[in-house]
């Protein structure tokens, strides 16, 4: 059996637009399936909008021997932690070698993934050659600006979930994000399916694999591996 590539894609915003509020990648959100795909014998490979160091949103990671397990273990790893200071560069990156596209949330993504070139040309050519593509949370950021051949929205039509507009007022960011997802999914012709606030909820409708919020990561990992037909 060929081992899986997956070519994770996170956020290069460390800021929440032109305020002084820091942001980034969302650490549960890439560790959980991060560890999730390679302990299931999958080749991950880290790349971002900008390259190089990743921002991780500090509200995420806690004092070390204070965080969830997963988090510590990513903390921990030495080799991971050199990934995420090094990312590849988007620009330089072809999809053609990847079995799919994981695109981990935080609220970075909400500023640089929607509007960015190689994300949207990434996103479509993975779909046009019937790659999977997943995302957590607020990286359903990644899926907007994608079209299909026809010229439609790749989101229209397909069951779709996101952090929800629900959530994002829990959190008190509503009136920060430059849009809300769940309503802007809705928008472009998704049909949107949820749970309740923070609950674990993951949705597959074809080659689209997305989950709620960081509690649904490890889940969204499992769907995507079930997809590849790889036994976690």
């Amino acid at each position: 059996m060929t081992v899986p590539n997956i070519l994770m894609i996170v956020t290069s915003s460390s800021r929440m637009g032109d305020t002084d509020k820091p942001t980034g990648l969302w650490a549960e959100e890439l560790a959980a399936p991060y560890y999730a795909l390679v302990d299931a014998g999958a080749t991950v490979t880290i790349a971002s909008t900008a390259g190089g160091p990743a921002p991780i949103d500090p509200g995420s990671i806690k004092a070390v021997g204070e965080n969830d397990a997963i988090v510590e273990r990513m903390l921990a790893d030495v080799d991971l932690q050199d990934r995420i200071a090094h990312t590849q560069a988007l620009a330089g990156v072809q999809v053609a070698g990847f079995d799919a596209v994981f695109f981990p949330g935080g609220h970075g993504t909400m500023w640089d993934l929607p509007t960015d070139a190689n994300v949207k040309a990434t996103v479509e050519a993975a779909y046009g050659a019937g790659k999977f593509i997943a995302s957590v949370c607020h990286g359903a950021a990644g899926l907007v600006s994608a079209v299909r051949a026809d010229g439609k929205p790749m989101v229209e039509g397909k069951r779709v979930n996101s952090f929800t507009d629900a959530e994002e007022r829990e959190v008190g960011l509503a009136e920060v994000v430059p849009f809300l997802l769940e309503s802007r999914l809705r928008a472009l012709g998704g049909v949107f399916e949820g749970a309740g606030n923070w609950q674990v909820f993951g949705i597959r409708d074809g080659q689209l694999i997305t989950g709620q919020n960081p509690q649904s990561s490890e889940r969204v990992a499992q769907i995507l591996l079930e997809a590849l037909g790889i036994q976690a």
